[in-house]
């Protein structure tokens, strides 16, 4: 990497792993998808005018449609789904568990884009999906509140999510090549927004939220969302779908100090060797590194 994509790199993981502290102080008076609604909507007005001052609404018009469908894919359907999440599980495993979005991108590069897997990726993409079990079937991160049944659907609503970030990463690489980082910022959000609209108006709080839950949901959505996401498209142009998306290797260890620091949450060892295996079956099956080949007889 570049000394500019490094520090894209871990300014990003740093901001994305607050994303789950400030989604959790949102999310108890808002609720999932006012949460998400909300947010999207913050970092779009945050964002627009950015992207009208650089001139670049003429962009944003010629490819509109792409860019607002792969935003629905990319922000609207995963922010409601970790806002979900984060009511019956901890931010620190919803961070892990959104570790592995690399994994769910290469399978989609595999089955969409026809990238090929060899006999290392495979193994990291096993190890993978056995780290994930490992979590679930120990029930280790859980809230105290939760029942198993809440603890379940939580985890299963991360995954779905990573899958959504996988498929929208490999359609960024196919259909938004060469877009500014900006429109596709933008524009991903502005789609969210008009995706989670009616939904999020229908699911509406009836007491009106805390002031921590607007600080919070304020901060989610201009910094967590509207930077990150220039920031996030900045690293595709840079490194490639397949290289960006393993900042999510680096955001589990910012999400789980934020939460231990500011909500008291327990970090189990459990825990820390799971996400490690889920961190080594990425690395594998993203091909940042591989199993030693055999020296020929």
């Amino acid at each position: 990497m570049s000394p500019a994509a490094i520090v894209d790199f871990v300014l990003l993981a740093a901001i994305w792993g607050a994303s789950f502290l400030f989604m959790r102080l949102a999310v108890v008076d808002f609720g999932a998808l006012p949460t998400a609604a909300a947010r999207v909507a913050i970092a779009t007005a945050f964002l627009v005018p950015l992207m009208l001052m650089r001139g670049l609404g003429p962009t944003f018009r010629q490819h509109w449609k792409s860019v607002l469908l792969i935003g629905l894919i990319n922000s609207g359907i995963p922010f409601a789904l970790f806002a979900f999440a984060v009511l019956s599980i901890t931010t620190g495993l919803s961070a892990i568990l959104n570790a592995t979005v690399p994994l769910f991108g290469a399978i989609v590069a595999w089955v969409w884009l026809g990238e090929r897997l060899d006999a290392s990726r495979m193994v990291g993409l096993a190890m993978g999906f056995v780290g994930v079990g490992m979590l679930a079937w120990d029930k280790a991160g859980f809230r105290p509140e939760a029942t198993a049944a809440d603890g379940a659907w939580a985890v299963l609503a991360c995954l779905v999510a990573t899958v959504f970030y996988g498929i929208a990463a490999n359609a960024t690489k196919r259909y938004l090549k060469g877009l500014p980082s900006l429109v596709t910022a933008t524009g991903s959000q502005m789609g969210a927004t008009l995706g989670l609209l009616l939904p999020a108006l229908w699911l509406w709080p009836a007491q009106m939220p805390g002031a921590q839950a607007w600080v919070a949901v304020t901060v989610v959505g201009v910094l967590c969302t509207g930077v990150a996401y220039v920031l996030y498209f900045r690293l595709i142009e840079s490194l490639g779908p397949a290289r960006a998306v393993t900042v999510t290797f680096a955001i589990p260890v910012f999400a789980i100090v934020y939460g231990a620091v500011f909500l008291d949450e327990p970090v189990t060892p459990w825990m820390v060797l799971c996400g490690a295996v889920i961190i080594c079956g990425v690395a594998l099956s993203t091909g940042l590194i591989r199993l030693p080949r055999r020296a020929a007889a």
